[in-house]
């Protein structure tokens, strides 16, 4: 076993995420000895990622919830919209999912079910009439329905809760106001849980930033009122140095042995001040111990598997893999499989972002290849945050060209001749020459290896100067006419 390896197997959940990668807003339920989990997406389609696990630790991507116009309208969400924090829950032998598509003309909460979590989902049952986001469901003893959720106005912000229909979306009484929170600001993705004889609120508060944390507060009632736990926030980094930061959107589970745990979201950021996260807010685990009927988090030491992000994709599956999303218009809508590979079409969006075939980026560092044959199209193969940030390899007319487009200006920083239409096209998180988290090398790979073009600086491509909610995608979109894929290689690099 070399250092290389060892490193990678020691990886501990304590500082590193259980799902690397743009995967925000967890939520988890366990049926039995399966644990299965949701996170948010944003203007990425198909949306709602769907996990299934075994032990909370090692994940697996099962689907994606919402594959379809009816239940999400692929390419109309610009950047950090859509689809906000997800609630997965298992109720009755059915698996019931509440999200927030902010772009729905609607208002209201969207609420679907499928008896199986890999899908597929219902159609959406709309719950109008009621504001806010980040949806929550829980059900008293009686069968009542409880949609728990933040809320705000002009006078106000903090969890509200109303009764509902799920069979029709219809609330059945007056919203109430059940818990300000503790004073911090945004608080957010509240999960109302039963233990015992109490019913415990578990929420966001701080923003989704540098303050962010998790707060409880519990009642006899499900209907509060809500006691604030007496040392708030129970879980939090702020103002620490620690790896992981933005800790907060905690989603408690309880085991079959009677333990308890807890994913929440989690950025880490690299550099100098004010320090940069690329990859967006992942998913982390910590554990979940009582103490006078109060939980108290604590980061977990579970060790991770060593690499489980890198993958090579040679599309013969008779369908595209989960991983696959696009910004603008589903995958299935401009793509086609075939039997050399998979066939992208230009495709234009009402958002603007671009129609392609897209992943997330993992790890710390990581080398992602991608083999085309363009023919005589146009097409970009790029690592993006969103269609303001991003830098990438523009292939036209046997030119390839490396562009860096941040904000207002993009600008071809080095172009190289190809002696044919076809080839691998390269592109490398390596470490950082500046003071940023990382450098981007764009490249060609050939028989003599990768080339590197240009090295970039990852900085302009990390949360903190694009802005948003969401993290790094690589991918490729076509330009003009369609584009052939044979293969897209990516490997992770664990952290040193």
């Amino acid at each position: 076993m070399n250092s290389e390896t060892s490193r990678k197997q020691i990886r501990t959940a304590a500082t590193s995420p259980v799902i690397a990668g743009l995967f925000p807003d967890p939520s988890v339920c366990r049926i039995d000895e399966d644990y299965y989990l949701a996170n948010s997406s944003m203007e990425y389609a198909p949306a709602v990622p769907i996990w299934h696990s075994r032990d909370l630790v090692s994940w697996r991507l099962i689907g994606n919830a919402l594959d379809r116009d009816e239940q999400f309208p692929a390419g109309r969400s610009s950047a950090s919209r859509g689809i906000y924090a997800p609630t997965l829950r298992h109720h009755q032998g059915r698996f019931h999912l509440v999200t927030t598509d902010i772009d729905d003309p609607r208002g209201g909460h969207l609420l679907f079910t499928a008896a199986d979590a890999a899908g597929p989902w219902s159609d959406p049952v709309h719950i109008g009439g009621i504001d806010g986001i980040d949806p929550d469901l829980a059900w008293e003893e009686e069968g009542t329905c409880l949609l728990t959720y933040c809320s705000w106005n002009d006078e106000r912000i903090g969890i509200r809760q109303v009764a509902i229909d799920p069979d029709t979306g219809a609330v059945l009484e007056e919203p109430r106001w059940i818990w300000p929170g503790t004073g911090l600001g945004n608080p957010e993705g509240p999960h109302l849980y039963r233990r015992g004889d109490w019913w415990h609120l578990v929420i966001a508060e701080g923003g989704t930033d540098r303050g962010h944390v998790v707060s409880t507060a519990r009642s006899r009632s499900p209907r509060g009122p809500f006691e604030a736990a007496p040392r708030n926030p129970v879980y939090t980094y702020r103002s620490t140095r620690h790896p992981v930061q933005n800790v907060g959107h905690a989603d408690l589970v309880e085991r079959p042995d009677g333990t308890w745990a807890a994913v929440h979201l989690g950025v880490r950021p690299r550099g100098r001040t004010p320090r940069y996260h690329v990859n967006g807010r992942e998913t982390f685990l910590v554990e979940v111990e009582w103490a006078e009927d109060w939980p108290q988090l604590t980061p977990s030491e579970a060790v991770l598997p060593g690499t489980p992000w890198s993958f090579t994709d040679d599309f013969t599956a008779l369908r595209l893999d989960p991983r696959w999303v696009s910004p603008g218009l589903r995958p299935d809508q401009c793509t086609r499989l075939v039997p050399e590979g998979v066939r992208v079409e230009p495709a234009a969006s009402t958002s603007g972002e671009p129609s392609g075939l897209f992943f997330r980026a993992a790890g710390s560092h990581w080398e992602a290849d991608l083999t085309v044959e363009p023919g005589d199209a146009a097409f970009t193969a790029a690592v993006r945050i969103d269609r303001r940030h991003w830098y990438g390899i523009r292939v036209r007319d046997d030119v390839a060209e490396v562009v860096s487009h941040v904000g207002e200006v993009e600008a071809v920083v080095a172009s190289r001749s190809l002696p044919s239409s076809a080839g691998t096209f390269g592109i490398r998180s390596v470490e950082a020459t500046r003071e940023g988290p990382d450098d981007i090398e764009l490249g060609v790979v050939d028989a003599a290896g990768f080339t590197a073009l240009a090295r970039l600086d990852g900085r302009y491509l990390s949360t903190e100067v694009a802005g948003g909610f969401t993290g790094r995608m690589i991918g490729l979109w076509a330009e003009t006419g369609p584009v052939l894929i044979r293969t897209v290689a990516f490997v992770e690099h664990s952290e040193r």
